[in-house]
């Protein structure tokens, strides 16, 4: 795990014209620290890895630079911290006394609340702002959101508040109408590749465009996962050239070729050869739970090119030339009633499997339930 740590910090966004994915947030910010119109209180919201505690360091970064470089780029200004001030450095280096990150899923009491509130009546120790990042927001108890809501009511000069949550839905109506509110979203496929080509270049890792889709393709849109499972590839693989076997084994995901080839045998309702398949996977070592949420994607894919072929514009990104083409093929071998039955059992496999001991038991009921439709 240090690895894939390594990998995530060492290519952490250090500017904000290296954010990919969230443009819609970093052009608003830049545009508020040009017109010296930053908020007391913000909230950054969205899936896990998308950014958001890394922009929080970015507006802390940017809000106490001693030397911001402002410019204009195309039709906008930009605003980025020079990375060179000693408040900069401090930031970067993990050891600034006024940015003060609070982890909410372990300090997420009445007193943690209350000692912060102590902590903000004192001025920076050398910096304009005190800058308070709170993770995980939503896991505060409602005592200690109240209370964190009557600071955000009447705060000091000095003190901004980034709250990060996952799950805003969770946090107080009160407190989301005391921030600014910015929504994060998951990264599009293009994003994430360009991002670990650009990694596995400056890193001088071999590694096939292929092989970086597939991570791309398990990341979800999500780009700590995929820096993480990239960082993860390169321990295993040493100095040698990094191949889509090599991702199969070492991270247990598989290429989107194998979940073809088990829908082929499920539509041509062959028992014999879908459990042979399913077993012959098992034996080879592959992770059956991650197959089958592959599988679930994969259906969901059929199900949208069968209700319209202008939704393949959902998908075309995921696929190339040739597996769209077969995709289509696929998706008129069954009734859009057939896709989501199959959808549902799939699921449901899926969440038995989390429980079960016999997880290929529960693959190959499925396998038989959706041949036998």
């Amino acid at each position: 795990m240090e690895n894939n740590q390594v990998i995530y910090r060492k290519y952490r966004s250090q500017k904000f014209s290296e954010v990919i994915g969230q443009d819609h947030v970093t052009k608003t910010l830049i545009n508020a620290l040009n017109t010296d119109k930053v908020a007391h209180a913000y909230l950054f919201a969205g899936p896990r890895g998308t950014g958001k505690t890394t922009v929080a360091r970015l507006l802390a970064k940017a809000v106490n630079c001693t030397s911001p470089n402002r410019s204009r780029r195309a039709d906008a200004l930009s605003y980025e911290p020079c990375n060179k001030c000693e408040s900069c450095m401090e930031i970067m280096e993990n050891r600034a006394m006024d940015l003060i990150e609070i982890d909410a899923a372990s300090n997420r009491g009445i007193e943690e609340i209350r000692e912060l509130r102590e902590r903000v009546r004192f001025a920076p120790t050398h910096s304009k702002y005190k800058i308070f990042v709170i993770d995980e927001a939503h896991q505060l108890t409602d005592a200690a959101s109240n209370a964190l809501l009557k600071t955000l009511e009447e705060p000091p000069a000095h003190a901004i508040f980034i709250l990060a949550t996952t799950e805003p839905h969770k946090m107080l109506p009160t407190i989301l109408s005391r921030v600014q509110r910015f929504d994060f979203k998951k990264l599009s496929l293009l994003d994430v590749i360009t991002k670990l080509e650009m990694i596995a270049k400056k890193e001088e890792i071999k590694i096939s465009n292929k092989a970086l889709r597939i991570i791309a393709l398990n990341s979800e849109g999500f780009m700590r996962d995929a820096e993480s499972m990239l960082g993860q590839v390169i321990a295993f693989s040493g100095d040698k050239e990094i191949t889509v076997e090599d991702i199969e084994h070492i991270l247990g995901i598989v290429d989107i070729s194998l979940a073809i080839k088990l829908v082929d045998l499920l539509a041509k309702k062959n028992f014999s050869e879908a459990l042979l398949f399913i077993d012959k996977f098992v034996n080879q070592g592959y992770d059956l739970m991650q197959f089958t949420e592959s599988l679930i994607n994969y259906f969901r894919k059929l199900m949208l090119l069968r209700v319209s072929n202008d939704l393949s514009k959902l998908i075309k990104e995921e696929l190339n030339v040739e597996q769209l083409n077969t995709a289509l093929k696929q998706s008129g071998e069954f009734s859009l009633q057939e896709l989501s039955k199959i959808i549902e059992i799939l699921i449901e496999t899926l969440y038995d499997m989390k429980r079960s001991s016999f997880q290929q038991i529960n693959m190959e009921l499925a396998a038989v339930e959706i041949c036998g439709r």
